[in-house]
């Protein structure tokens, strides 16, 4: 689903207060501990750098360490490879489009973009280079290596944590959050306060449960069996799978207007006749294949206590399914 939502509320008012005026008194220039203080300030800086970089390596991948354990999904170069992937399986998906909200258009006069779970950046980088004069900042818990455009930044924090970013945005871009977001209210009435009125917020989000119109995916599959574990693991770690649908209530009570809903699907192998989804199944098969083990191991390690051994011999028959193209399935978007 890609759903876009303009806020048209008026700005808050607010009352302005004179707080006293502090006088600061002036460091002696004397006094040795001014440097001791920049030293450790240094040293701080230098160790949360390293913090920052320095991953949890947990059964042969590699996962974010600030905050670690709030994303059960690696970081390493195997999962940048896939959500490039996975960003042109988007664009085929939307006609190569960034988007679908009215930011998106060429002619757009959009000044301020926030991207949510920015992931390697290619979403930001491809937007701030479409819109050069658009200020673009990119959000993750892990920073992306890549060269940006002057336009864009990339900035390492927690959506769980207070927004404290200085200005408004015009557009917030959101893409594949659920099973990271803890309460989606919250996150969503974040996304409503930091919006300018008129602004538009884009959720694209996919179903992480597939299903088929015609009864080839069965109940007692391994795809079915897989997904449902998957979901009971996330919702042990209080990140559940968020049912798209109900996205739209809560938009609704928070103060959303004109919101446009839009469905998809992404079918899980080529097994489609249509042309263009023949290949969306190519490029989604591609996406499941690379991601699969990563999006199983710590969720079924961490909270189902599986061993590693466990979850790939498992993985084999998920594989075989996805594969499979007498099995008619694909994931609701």
């Amino acid at each position: 689903m890609s759903a876009a939502a303009a806020s048209n509320a008026p700005a808050p008012a607010t009352g302005a207060q004179q707080s006293p005026v502090q006088n600061i008194d002036a460091v002696d220039v004397t006094d040795d501990s001014s440097s001791d203080r920049a030293e450790s300030i240094a040293s701080l800086k230098t160790s949360l750098a390293s913090s920052i970089y320095n991953f949890r390596a947990e059964n042969g991948r590699t996962y974010h360490r600030y905050k670690d354990g709030t994303y059960l999904y690696p970081n390493d170069e195997r999962e940048s490879d896939r959500l490039d992937l996975q960003h042109e399986l988007f664009l085929l998906t939307l006609d190569w489009k960034l988007g679908l909200a009215p930011p998106n258009e060429e002619d757009s006069n959009v000044k301020r973009v926030l991207d949510v779970g920015t992931g390697t950046g290619l979403w930001a980088i491809d937007f701030g280079d479409a819109h050069p004069n658009a200020e673009v900042i990119g959000v993750d818990l892990s920073p992306p290596q890549v060269d940006v455009p002057p336009n864009v930044v990339f900035e390492i924090d927690d959506l769980e944590e207070p927004w404290l970013y200085s200005r408004p945005f015009d557009y917030i871009h959101s893409r594949m959050m659920t099973s990271s977001v803890a309460n989606w209210k919250n996150y969503l009435q974040k996304c409503f306060d930091n919006l300018e009125p008129g602004g538009y917020l884009e959720l694209q989000e996919v179903d992480g449960l597939a299903i088929s119109d015609d009864g080839t995916l069965k109940e007692d599959s391994a795809m079915q069996k897989g997904s449902k574990l998957l979901k009971e693991a996330c919702e042990i770690f209080g990140r559940p799978f968020q049912s798209i649908p109900a996205l739209i209530g809560i938009m609704q009570d928070i103060g959303f207007v004109d919101i446009v809903s839009t469905k998809y699907k992404w079918p899980t192998n080529s097994w489609p006749k249509d042309p263009k989804l023949k290949l969306m199944g190519d490029y989604s098969l591609a996406n499941n294949l690379a991601g699969i083990e990563g999006w199983y191991m710590a969720p079924y390690t961490r909270a189902l206590g599986w061993k590693k051994e466990e979850v790939q011999v498992f993985l084999i028959d998920v594989r075989k399914e996805l594969k499979d193209t007498s099995i008619h399935a694909y994931l609701p978007m």
